[in-house]
């Protein structure tokens, strides 16, 4: 029940980091969220459905490997990132002022959200599945590997948005993998630990 708990507010730190902070900018927090941007861009889609569509299907596609509770954990923490991104793009709020400010502070609710989602046995989709799995094979940090992973999806897609947007995603992932790294890896000790230490 607590995991489930903590996956429900690692999900709803992501979707909030990404609707309130992030999209308002067009400022993608990963691949999959690049690619809801272009979905948005090219067919009108809603970033909440295109993005849940999305990660649905590479997630169908890494069933076998990541196996069916982390499948499900992550399809859980998906829907509500999604249903929260599009309660928050319907309710039409006058959101996005400081383009600087707001990716800093979505960098950091992003990052701590998937940081719980990463810990309690969930992943916050899209490229993240990846990232898991090749810390499951390869013992790679998952935030690293993201960096890496979405830096290239955002070169791919500086052809189409603006490159200013391209560098802000860099940055953006920048700030959001450390944290998620930090949170994914950092063990708080207990009282006791610390009083024996």
């Amino acid at each position: 029940m607590r995991s489930v708990l903590l996956i429900s507010f690692g999900a709803l730190l992501q979707g909030l980091a990404m609707s309130i902070f992030l999209f308002p900018h067009d400022i993608p927090s990963g691949g999959a969220a690049g690619i809801a941007i272009l979905m948005n861009y090219f067919f009108l889609l809603p970033n909440g459905v295109s993005l849940w569509l999305f990660n649905f299907f590479l997630l169908l596609l890494a069933l076998k490997w990541l196996g069916k509770s982390k499948a499900f954990a992550t399809i859980y923490a998906i829907t509500i990132t999604s249903v929260t991104i599009s309660v928050i793009e319907f309710s039409h709020l006058p959101l996005g002022k400081l383009v600087v400010m707001d990716l800093v502070i979505g960098a950091v609710i992003f990052g701590c959200g998937v940081g719980l989602l990463f810990r309690n046995g969930s992943s916050s989709g899209g490229m993240a599945i990846i990232a898991l799995l090749i810390e499951k094979y390869r013992g790679k940090r998952p935030g690293r590997s993201m960096f890496f992973i979405n830096t290239s999806i955002f070169l791919l897609i500086s052809f189409i948005k603006d490159w200013k947007i391209i560098l802000l995603a860099i940055l953006c992932q920048w700030i959001s993998t450390r944290v998620i790294d930090y949170v994914y890896q950092n063990k708080v000790k207990s009282p006791e630990i610390q009083k024996a230490s």
